[in-house]
């Protein structure tokens, strides 16, 4: 349904350090850059499913949304539980331990943190152990 998400940050380079070392733990890399504006990932080019981005409209600073959140598909719930570690590693903040999430889906293991500029998100895994 979706072919990419896009999220404005106020600093393009911390937001590329922190998503490079993130999104990899998910098989997840940075595969292209479009001057210090933006930069897009995804498994492998031109699957850009992921993009960081400064503000769309300059005249308005960026800001995460409240009560939005942008979920990756894990191949593991070891990748989940790297995701997460390497998050709070890399500048982010604890949103949710890895865990199963049962009122969910029964095998619903997810973790949840914000990225350095306060945008929620989320790996999820739906194998069972």
């Amino acid at each position: 349904m979706l072919d990419h998400i896009s999220l404005g940050v106020t600093d393009v380079p911390r937001a590329r350090a922190f998503y490079d070392a993130v999104l990899q733990t998910l098989g997840y890399k940075r595969l292209f850059d479009h001057e210090e504006f933006a930069s897009a990932y995804g498994p492998v080019a031109p699957q850009f499913q992921f993009w960081i981005c400064q503000p769309l409209d300059p005249s308005r600073p960026a800001a995460a949304c409240n009560g939005s959140h942008f979920c990756f598909r894990a191949p593991s719930r070891a990748a989940v539980d790297a995701f997460h570690a390497t998050a709070l590693a890399n500048g982010g903040g604890d949103a949710g331990a890895p865990g199963l999430r049962p009122e969910y889906m029964e095998t619903y293991y997810a973790a949840y943190a914000f990225d350095p500029e306060g945008h929620k998100i989320e790996a999820v895994c739906y194998a069972p152990e």
